[in-house]
Order: C-alpha cells, then sequence, then structure tokens
C-alpha cells in the first residue's frame, strides 16, 4: 500500500502543472516556526478537539491584501468519515461556480496536512475545449502527487452542501465545526461536519489550465500551505 505522506512534487511530471507550480524555498523553515500554522494545522487539529463545540476557530481581522476583490473563496468540508468535499466561490455570498465531492475521505486529507504542503491536482482528459477548464464534468484527482481515483463535477448542490454555504455565507476565512443538516446537531453517524474556508489567489496558466494559491492568514510570505490545480489535458 503507498505511503500517505508523499512528496508534494512526486508524479507532478504534467507540464501544465509544473508551469504553475511556484517556488516555496521556505519549507523546511517553515516546518519550525509558528507563522506556519495557519488554517491548515487548525484542521490538522480537528481529531482532537471536542465534538460539542459548534465553531472551532474563527480567525482574528485579516491583512488588507487578503480582502482583495479579485481573491477567490475555497471551501473544503466533509463529515469526518464521509469524503470530503471543494467548493469555489467568486466570494462567500455567491453561489459556488464548482463543486465536487473529491475521491478521498476527509480524515486521509487530514493526515496529508502533516506535510504542511498540500497540492490538490484536478485533470481533465476531454479532448474538446469549447468549454472553461472548471465547466469540465470528469476529473482525475491527485493528493500530493498520488492519484486518489476520479470525480464528477456537481450540476447541482446536495441539500449537504446546500446547507454548508447557508451556513458559511458571512465567514470569509476560518474553521470550525457546523451542525449537520438534519438534527441542527454537532455529531451524526458520520462524525462530525468539518471545514475550512480560505481566500486564493487565482493564476491562470492558458486557457487548459488554472490555480488557486492560498493566501496565509497570518500574511506570512514564506509560500502557500494549500494549492489547486486544474489541468486540461490535450
Amino acid at each position: 500500500m503507498p505511503p500517505i505522506h508523499s512528496s508534494p512534487y512526486f508524479q507532478m511530471d504534467n507540464p501544465a502543472i509544473l508551469s504553475l507550480l511556484r517556488p516555496t524555498p521556505g519549507e523546511k523553515h517553515r516546518k519550525s516556526t509558528s507563522s506556519s500554522g495557519g488554517l491548515l494545522r487548525m484542521f490538522k487539529l480537528f481529531p482532537m478537539l471536542t465534538s460539542g463545540c459548534k465553531m472551532v476557530a474563527l480567525l482574528g481581522r485579516p491583512r488588507k491584501p487578503m480582502l482583495k476583490d479579485s481573491a477567490t473563496t475555497g471551501t473544503i468540508f466533509g463529515y469526518r468519515k464521509g469524503r470530503v468535499c471543494l467548493a469555489i466561490q467568486d466570494d462567500p455570498h455567491s453561489v459556488p461556480i464548482f463543486v465536487i465531492e473529491l475521491p478521498m475521505l476527509t480524515s486521509l486529507l487530514q493526515k496529508e496536512m502533516a506535510s504542511d504542503i498540500v497540492r490538490i491536482a484536478l485533470e481533465s482528459e476531454t479532448k474538446t475545449h469549447k468549454k472553461k477548464v472548471l465547466e469540465e464534468f470528469v476529473w482525475a484527482v491527485f493528493c500530493n502527487g498520488r492519484k486518489m481515483g476520479y470525480s464528477i463535477r456537481r450540476k447541482q448542490l446536495s441539500d449537504d452542501e446546500l446547507h454548508v454555504m447557508q451556513l458559511l455565507r458571512g465567514v470569509s476565512m476560518g474553521a470550525g465545526v457546523l451542525p449537520s443538516p438534519n438534527d441542527k446537531e454537532t455529531v451524526t453517524a458520520d462524525g462530525e461536519l468539518t471545514y475550512m474556508r480560505a481566500r486564493f489567489e487565482k493564476v491562470v496558466g492558458s486557457k487548459d489550465s488554472e490555480a488557486f494559491y492560498m493566501i496565509n492568514p497570518d500574511g506570512a510570505a514564506s509560500g502557500p500551505e494549500l494549492s489547486i490545480f486544474f489541468v486540461r489535458s490535450n
């Protein structure tokens, strides 16, 4: 069975993805400093947090560069014993422009986050270019270079996804535990409904590639902790 903690560069050999990768020269230094905490560290702490708390953490007032209009909102959420979902919005109040259930458990993603650098790559193998990249439906999903499986982009939000988007309408960034949509309580048979929301800088490589780099909540310049790539194969 392949190791859970794989290198962020392992199998990242797609030219489109490589062209979008940003160097992170401070990776080793970041692991030894407190500034590398951020949202990923909060998300990794969920298994140790008490389940009775509705909101685990909301970050303090962000710095002005984080709230620029060009920033995109990204949300990773899911039940601890279920699969994790990814939603991308122009802003927290808008309808998501992209929603997908990733072929990996929330608990597995939390383990991947132990590396402090998480790169999620979605690759579409479509042969037509009539759509925008994020409008493609079928995606091969990779996490830190390891193929996790295939997923299909949602045409419509499920009840659980709509529930999360409604609860987080006023949240621009943060991490926490939400009440379930059915009984309004925190704990269900699938565990807590956890979320992490952050602002992302969008970078367009070409008509067939886009990248989203998480903006660090503490303003650290040591490199992004979470990067999401969308690539359409030629």
